[in-house]
């Protein structure tokens, strides 16, 4: 038995289930794929639900979306989860589903929950009964549907995205909590303070502010004041965790700091993966590749700072190894920046993959006998290019840092020239 198998709610259930909408009247935000007139109401409301994938981040209404749905269809509907799902289990369902459908002309709904922790090869199965309609397939998932999902599956579905509940409708859910039969019937009241810092602790996660209002109730030893420093027992820390489509905004985020030169920025996004559990290896890969992609020649020393700390972290551990991450990141944005090696490198890479491959020049061959060491010889003229590209340019320093020196002498060279 499972949530869908209730119609009433009782107190030993969490304050989270008590609350939870039964209808669309009752469900709080979305109102960008749920206000009225909307698509996806519309055919909530006339039982016309097609498949779809319900994505967005933790407690943004998701499953409560899919009891609505369950609660107001004619159709079968049935629960699975993908993280034990088999592929004889779902072949059993579709099986089901498809003799409803021959016998009683009966449409039958089958919400995955967890969908992006499905195999691909259960997805695979699942794919012919979805594009043939004996299933109406409802997805939910808090991760990035273009990582974890196969495209045909993903082409055969309708792609809802749900946001983090705001702040406004986060603190009338609280309120309705407090007040409503269901859930704290007015037992309790809750000062300004300790509202406002609720609604921003919770970081748009119902569940776990629901569970944070219970728990401050329910430990009050005298009165009925729910205050700041109830609130502030109840979580243990912020919720800061990431789904794989946060972790790729976040990544970028820092990433796009690092090359902005924006030190408070870049240290925020960083702290962020830390705290989320990023592994710090990652972390520094990402420093190693922006020290030469970014940095490069206007500060060659870097990349010896993002070596360092990768090997800081390996050798020293965390959480002491994240002060080098920081060291690195700060060091990074601070840097004068030049993408002239990276720049230099995809004209190299563009040369190579659209023209033939030229023979290497007799002269700088392995078995060449007319080579002249230029350090000993520094008149000395050799071919260092094939003939046919010998006047293609590739590198072309900045005027930064480091590499301001070598813009000069390349600035005198071409005068010359």
């Amino acid at each position: 038995m499972d949530l869908f198998d209730l119609n009433q709610t009782t107190d030993h259930q969490p304050l989270a289930e008590r609350m939870r909408p039964q209808t669309l009247d009752q469900y709080f935000g979305q109102s960008h794929i749920l206000g009225q007139g909307k698509v996806l109401r519309k055919i909530i409301e006339t039982d016309k639900v097609t498949s779809m994938i319900l994505q967005g981040p933790p407690s943004s209404g998701k499953t409560s979306l899919a009891y609505i749905i369950s609660q107001s269809t004619k159709a079968d509907f049935v629960r699975l989860n993908a993280v034990s799902l088999t592929v004889a289990e779902l072949r059993e369902t579709i099986q089901t589903a498809r003799d409803n459908q021959k016998m009683y002309g009966k449409k039958t709904i089958v919400m995955i929950d967890e969908i992006h922790a499905m195999k691909s090869n259960v997805q695979m199965a699942l794919l012919p009964s979805v594009e043939e309609g004996i299933i109406t397939l409802i997805g939910l998932t808090t991760e990035s549907i273009a990582h974890d999902l196969i495209p045909p599956l993903v082409s055969r579905c309708r792609t809802f995205t749900l946001k983090a509940l705001d702040y406004n409708d986060l603190k009338e859910i609280i309120l309705r909590a407090l007040q409503s039969d269901k859930g704290l019937a007015n037992k309790f009241v809750m000062t300004d303070e300790a509202l406002e810092y609720l609604v921003d602790i919770c970081n748009g996660d119902v569940r776990s502010a629901f569970n944070a209002l219970e728990m401050a109730a329910f430990s009050l030893y005298e009165g009925n004041v729910i205050e700041l420093q109830h609130i502030r027992e109840a979580y243990d820390s912020r919720v800061n965790s990431i789904t794989t489509s946060d972790f790729y905004d976040i990544v970028s985020a820092f990433c796009k700091s690092l090359r902005g030169s924006q030190t408070d920025s870049a240290l925020y996004w960083l702290a962020r993966m830390l705290d989320s559990g990023v592994d710090p290896l990652y972390i520094v890969r990402r420093l190693v590749v922006h020290s030469s992609e970014d940095v490069g020649m206007a500060n060659p020393n870097a990349l010896q700072i993002a070596i360092a700390a990768q090997q800081t972290v390996e050798f020293v551990g965390m959480p002491e190894g994240r002060l080098a991450l920081a060291h690195a990141t700060v060091y990074i944005c601070e840097s004068p920046k030049s993408n002239s090696v990276y720049k230099g490198l995809a004209k190299a890479f563009e040369m190579v993959r659209n023209h033939r491959a030229y023979p290497v020049p007799e002269n700088i061959r392995d078995s060449s006998k007319s080579y002249v060491n230029p350090i000993d010889n520094p008149n000395s003229k050799m071919q260092y290019l094939p003939p046919e590209i010998e006047n293609q340019r590739f590198y072309f320093p900045q005027n930064s840092g480091t590499e301001a020196k070598i813009f000069a002498r390349h600035q005198e060279r071409e005068k010359k020239e």
